[in-house]
């Protein structure tokens, strides 16, 4: 239920990103067609980034609702973090392209025309999206989305990369200093290179299976306070996140002579708590007697 909610939404605003990549993407070749400006053409470059890394997590997120089968018992949510390594890895290939096309601007420098033209259709594709990125921004936020908040966080790239495009041609139509649009193509380079990393930085984390966040491990062990009085201990506390999923095991100390009834009520009391608390989560608690020793064997790994 809870994948193919995130699904419908989720194709619903992907489709929305790849509609607007593509009138971006026509609109800031057309404002490079008409100006000459090699800022705008790193400009344009991004947004056929955009189109194509909108196309891979709308793929994405279709392998990610699919719902847990024999050969991936923990479902198929990991795709997100490929799709948002594509996106990382396509995002530093553009960067490096632009570095390359400014160069050759550098050495070979050209006069810009048609400029106050090329200044409106560029302002326009920001404002497009930026529209986009807010609406998916807030459904990352909904669903818990990494594909759909790396989307998000591209186009809002893209915005202040065309801001910064915008702001030093008006700097070049007033001053006619042209060096300064090959020296804006190089600093949104830079910028892009910072956000590649970034989304790359996120997926390995993911594919690594890294624990939870530090503030959502204190949730859950506030949770987890909140019961001390009917559980003697706790330990071997274990998290990892698989796209919106957490998955958190750990062992519970009880009393011996606790009835089965009981220790099962606590746990589905604890468990519903972190769930309300963090989202969808699949827990496990392995229910130990307090005064089995061995039941103690990991207690000083666990807090």
């Amino acid at each position: 239920m809870g994948n193919n909610l995130k699904m419908s939404w989720g194709k619903r605003v992907i489709w929305l990103s790849i509609g607007a990549s593509v009138i971006t993407l026509v609109l800031k070749f057309g404002a490079y067609i008409l100006t000459g400006s090699v800022g705008l053409l790193s400009d344009a470059a991004e947004s056929v980034v955009n189109l194509t890394t909108a196309i891979i997590a709308l793929i994405a997120l279709q392998v990610a609702s699919r719902p847990a089968d024999a050969d991936h018992a923990y479902g198929h949510e990991k795709a997100e973090y490929f799709s948002s390594g594509v996106e990382g890895t396509l995002i530093l290939v553009a960067a490096v392209g632009i570095v390359w096309v400014s160069w050759e601007r550098f050495l070979h420098p050209a006069d810009l025309k048609n400029l106050d033209i090329g200044i409106i259709v560029a302002l326009i594709a920001s404002a497009i999206n930026f529209v986009v990125a807010r609406v998916l921004l807030k459904a990352a936020r909904d669903h818990d989305s990494i594909t759909l908040e790396a989307d998000a966080k591209h186009l809002l790239t893209d915005v202040w990369t065309s801001v910064s495009v915008v702001a030093a041609l008006i700097i070049v139509n007033l001053s006619h200093w042209q060096i300064l649009d090959p020296i804006a193509a190089v600093a949104i380079a830079l910028n892009i290179i910072w956000a590649g990393i970034d989304l790359l930085r996120r997926s390995m984390q993911g594919l690594m299976d890294y624990a939870l966040p530090p503030n959502e491990l204190t949730q859950i062990q506030k949770i987890l306070e909140r019961y001390q009085s009917q559980f003697s201990s706790y330990h071997a506390l274990r998290t990892r996140k698989s796209g919106s999923q957490r998955f958190i095991d750990l062992h519970l100390l009880v009393p011996g002579g606790m009835t089965v009834q009981a220790s099962h009520d606590l746990c589905e009391a604890i468990e519903a708590d972190i769930r309300t608390t963090l989202g969808t989560a699949s827990i496990t608690m392995h229910v130990e007697p307090v005064e089995d020793l061995a039941a103690w064997e990991t207690s000083e790994k666990s807090r």
